[in-house]
């Protein structure tokens, strides 16, 4: 049954009618826009939607929020296509993200766009010594064309100056800093099956990173740029049922209190002890 249409020998409800006037009113705006070249994949979900996207920059967005996997992979294959920028560490920023500073001549230009956490993926191209400003994106590096996509499929010749981010990179992004956001995408490519244990997933089952981002951060900041990437993306999650998350984060608790007695103290450069 068509989106927005009655069972047969039913009237349309009001909802249906809203629904069916405002997709028409949206097709028609959408085909206006479109150029003569448009990928294909794109207009097929675009046409495909309870709610049509009326232009085609809302297409692209909407397919790669429903396509969040493919994002992921796509935005770490660009990030790795740019590479490392010369002279970059993986820093985190000092102080309280909270916290306002009146006064500009305080603020460390080096410093901007450092995130306050290793729970934040590092990204170079947000940090002020390398930002590459409009027309780059901020999360991979690479150009970004029209309608926020990675290629230049209308050979303009040049990237789209009015852009920060590539459309997939932005969806990778939410994705890489909150994954239980898609547990059920995740639980579908697991077969619904326990990642550790191999039984049914419950509806209780958490998205857990097998790698816990602090040991990354304590034992891992030297890897390339683009490799790091994949510990917050798709080659780093797994779906658990409650039960063995729970007993995980026990153990990489009692972990991370014993690596602080043997040190005296907070671990060194880590600014969230407390956090998984």
């Amino acid at each position: 049954m068509a989106a927005g249409t009655a069972p047969a020998g039913e009237p349309p409800s009001a909802a249906s009618r809203w629904r069916e006037t405002r997709n028409a009113a949206a097709r028609a705006r959408l085909e206006k826009s479109l150029p003569a070249l448009f990928p294909i994949p794109v207009l097929r979900h675009a046409l495909s939607r309870p709610l049509v996207p009326p232009t085609p920059r809302l297409a692209v967005e909407s397919y790669w929020r429903h396509h969040i996997l493919r994002a992921d992979r796509l935005a770490r294959a660009l990030a790795a296509r740019s590479g490392q920028p010369e002279g970059w560490t993986w820093r985190l920023g000092t102080g309280n993200p909270e916290m306002r500073r009146p006064d500009p001549a305080l603020d460390d230009p080096s410093g901007k766009g450092l995130p306050f956490s290793f729970r934040v993926p590092p990204a170079p191209f947000r940090e002020a010594p390398h930002a590459l400003g409009k027309g780059h994106c901020c999360i991979c590096g690479q150009p970004v064309y029209r309608f926020g996509w990675h290629r230049d499929l209308w050979r303009a010749g040049a990237p789209n100056r009015n852009a920060a981010w590539h459309a997939a990179c932005v969806a990778a992004w939410k994705f890489w800093i909150a994954p239980a956001d898609h547990v059920k995408e995740l639980k579908r490519r697991q077969n619904h099956r326990c990642a550790q244990s191999g039984k049914r997933l419950l509806k209780t089952a958490e998205v857990d990173h097998r790698v816990p981002l602090y040991r990354i951060w304590r034992e891992e900041r030297g890897r390339p740029w683009p490799e790091l990437l994949g510990y917050w993306g798709l080659p780093n999650l797994q779906v658990v049922n409650r039960a063995i998350h729970a007993d995980k984060c026990a153990a990489e608790a009692g972990e991370r209190a014993s690596v602080r007695r043997q040190a005296g103290g907070p671990e060194a450069g880590d600014p969230a002890a407390g956090a998984e």
